[in-house]
């Protein structure tokens, strides 16, 4: 619901001149403040994950998201509005370094997959949500309404267990049985705690510094890896699309209401990252991503044809097709739900080794932040100074790009557990070792 929350309200703000004395140029910094609020925050997240535990890490973005909704429902300056902005960045950052991580470390190689992507899934939800209420209530409102889910998370999260990793690498071996018992539900899990301890105790031996993230080749694969996916996915314009969908539709002046067509769109945008999903652990994650940008590109260019020909052709009859732009998002929509839209989110937890995982995850969710804040300022800029078909063409542009790297540098890494894909990342495709 943060990430999109610009979507619903940067209009409404804009609008309100009694309530929101805001320019459209003040309100666009809403979009860029969580990102380079994430960027700052990262390291202290993920050093949170190995001093606290991941559980009570992901606990703690109650206490962000709790204050932005007190902040948004009481207060109309600017300023405070960047500082709600910011704090809830920080839950993201919260976000983003540990529920990967969790999820990553407590699923088997069979269902990690589908629990993988129950993090994007819960973002496309939170989208559609966020769109709903924000179509039929005011910015103070929707904060009142979403104010309690804070602490009610916060409760519900005292009954999940923590993650059986953490707790061998801290050394409370009886702990991780206990866990593990509870996640896998059955009493003997002595086998799958020797397998744990066995993976941790080999990945423990290696060097875990800075320098070895960036020197040992088998990290330096699973960071370039993930940097590449964070990079191509913010540049294929899932993050942007969704923070500005609703500006988007009422640019493209469509039969429907833009807040109706924002509903439509993000609500299609969760049924099919749903379906998607389940496509992209199938198929593979490499080969799905590979046809996820390909055929995301394809939609975006065309999108953006349709843009360039209603803002520079004045013969060019295009309202009379007005219904496009939607059908377009939607395409857009389905083409990203097996791929671009899911996959580098699931992969954030599969790449690095236990020594090296926090610092790795502290990195690319640096490169994330940094990549939300350029994607919409990209985004911004270009539909200001080039207009609106300007974005979709460089975005479309990108996915092409993106489709063809991603033959060269994304690993395989769906039905593999976590230690075998850190194998194939010391291996080379001939079976040497790297």
């Amino acid at each position: 619901m943060m990430i999109s929350w610009t979507s619903p309200f940067l209009v409404k703000i804009t609008k309100d001149k009694v309530n929101y004395n805001i320019t459209e140029d003040q309100a666009s910094y809403f979009a860029i403040i969580p990102p380079a609020s994430m960027v700052v925050s990262a390291i202290f997240c993920t050093r949170l994950s190995d001093v606290i535990g991941r559980k009570y890490t992901i606990m703690l973005t109650a206490l962000p998201y709790t204050t932005f909704w007190i902040l948004t429902a009481f207060f109309s300056d600017v300023y405070v509005l960047y500082a709600a902005r910011m704090i809830a960045g920080f839950g993201d950052a919260i976000v983003f370094t540990s529920v990967p991580m969790y999820i990553g470390e407590i699923s088997t190689p069979k269902v990690r997959g589908t629990w993988g992507n129950f993090v994007a899934l819960g973002i496309f939800l939170g989208q559609f949500v966020i769109h709903v209420v924000g179509a039929y209530f005011t910015v103070s409102q929707t904060a009142l309404i979403f104010l309690p889910l804070g602490p009610l998370f916060f409760i519900l999260m005292l009954f999940v267990p923590e993650s059986p990793y953490y707790y061998i690498i801290k050394h409370r071996v009886e702990d991780a049985k206990k866990s593990l018992s509870k996640l896998r539900g059955k009493k003997d899990v002595e086998e799958d705690i020797a397998h744990i301890r066995q993976a941790i105790e080999r990945q423990m031996l290696l060097a875990a510094t800075w320098k070895e993230l960036f020197f040992v080749k088998m990290n330096r694969k699973a960071l370039f890896a993930g940097i590449f996916l964070r990079v191509s996915q913010q540049l294929g314009g899932v993050a942007s699309f969704n923070i500005y969908t609703q500006l988007i539709f009422e640019k493209a002046g469509t039969s429907l209401k833009p807040e109706n067509c924002s509903i439509i769109y993000t609500g299609i945008c969760f049924v099919f990252m749903a379906i998607g999903s389940f496509i992209g652990d199938r198929f593979g994650r490499k080969k799905a991503y590979i046809t996820s940008c390909c055929t995301c590109g394809v939609v975006l260019l065309l999108e953006a044809v349709y843009f360039y020909l209603d803002l520079e052709v004045p013969g060019a009859e295009v309202r009379r097709f007005n219904w496009f732009p939607l059908a377009g998002m939607i395409s857009y929509v389905i083409c990203s739900s097996f791929g671009l839209g899911t996959i580098p989110t699931l992969m954030l937890g599969e790449l690095f080794s236990a020594s090296i995982k926090t610092k790795g995850l502290t990195i690319l969710t640096f490169v994330f932040g940094i990549m939300l804040f350029v994607s919409n300022n990209l985004f911004y800029l270009l539909k200001q100074f080039v207009g609106m078909y300007g974005p979709f063409l460089c975005f479309g542009l990108c996915c092409l790009v993106s489709s063809v790297l991603s033959m060269f540098i994304v690993p395989e890494t769906s039905g593999k557990s976590l230690e075998q894909i850190q194998s194939s990342l010391e291996t080379k495709q001939d079976g040497q070792k790297v």
